[in-house]
């Protein structure tokens, strides 16, 4: 979106409680956005509240992104703060791992209740979410980042669930892009991250040499300035051109 012309700067962030979700809310903040944001984990987002707070209007919204009524709760606040004008789909789960009984269990043994989980939170959610928000975001030649992952293009042994959902966003994303010219659709692909979500796909490993998450927030902020054709990019490209 064009900052400049854009007074409000509202920005929907879900799964901003923690790792690169409030590292880029954090970043939005700081540069003078209004924010509305989301995680299932209310104690965790009270403390990322009371963190953005201190920088402007923050509305905090506690809950699940695959459910209707919180993304409608979603979409009022940000209407009521303006409009919004940017929406990270951030939120996501591993492999519905907490159905699965396992970090990354094979597609063979991958119950069916957690690939449901995996879908639901990973594709349904943020596209039923950017439904919603369209109104808003075309009114304000906004924009909407969907965190991809290597996983989807990749095959990785036991990620199956997960790249599956993310190369599905991949697509939903790269047609929207072509469906919506008002805005800008972007699917950004971070990187190994050092992040919760990763620690919990190797337990017990070190993950220390992984970067972390805010190494990354300037390739997603050079989106924001430079608003480049929708598409399907990656941090490390990005910061590369960036240099």
């Amino acid at each position: 979106m064009n900052e400049t012309q854009n007074t409000a700067r509202v920005a929907v962030v879900t799964g901003a409680s923690r790792g690169l979700g409030l590292e880029l809310a954090r970043a939005l903040a700081i540069r003078g956005w209004q924010l509305v944001v989301t995680a299932r984990h209310q104690a965790e987002l009270a403390a990322a509240e009371a963190e953005l707070a201190a920088h402007g209007k923050v509305v905090a919204l506690a809950g699940s992104v695959v459910d209707d009524q919180h993304r409608e709760r979603i979409a009022d606040a940000a209407a009521t703060l303006g409009g919004a004008s940017l929406l990270v789909n951030n939120a996501s789960t591993l492999t519905g791992y907490e159905l699965a009984g396992t970090p990354l269990p094979p597609l063979a043994e991958h119950p069916k209740a957690a690939l449901l989980e995996t879908f639901e939170v990973n594709v349904l959610g943020p596209l039923v979410l950017t439904q919603l928000l369209l109104p808003q975001l075309r009114a304000r030649g906004g924009a909407v980042v969907n965190l991809s992952s290597d996983a989807a293009v990749e095959a990785y042994s036991g990620w199956g669930a997960y790249g599956a959902s993310k190369a599905a966003l991949d697509q939903a994303s790269a047609v929207l892009g072509r469906e919506e010219p008002l805005i800008r659709v972007w699917s950004v692909d971070p990187g190994d991250l050092r992040t919760r979500m990763h620690q919990e796909a190797f337990p017990g490993e070190d993950i220390s040499d992984r970067p972390l998450p805010i190494t990354v927030v300037p390739a997603f902020l050079g989106l924001l300035e430079s608003r480049p054709a929708s598409g399907r990019y990656s941090a490390a490209g990005l910061l590369a051109d960036g240099e």
